[in-house]
């Protein structure tokens, strides 16, 4: 269920990301990106420390 959600996370953040790099905000895209990449259940996972 957890994996579930931090997925689902995971697959806005890059999709914002995405739209932001189309619309030009090129660092915050990136930012989105990488943040996608870290909360996803393949990233670093905080919460089952």
């Amino acid at each position: 269920m957890l994996g579930t959600l931090l997925w689902i996370g995971a697959l806005i953040l890059a999709v914002f990301g995405v739209i932001s790099l189309v619309n030009g905000s090129i660092a915050m895209g990136i930012i989105l990106l990488i943040a996608a990449a870290v909360v996803g259940p393949g990233g670093y996972s905080y919460v089952g420390r």
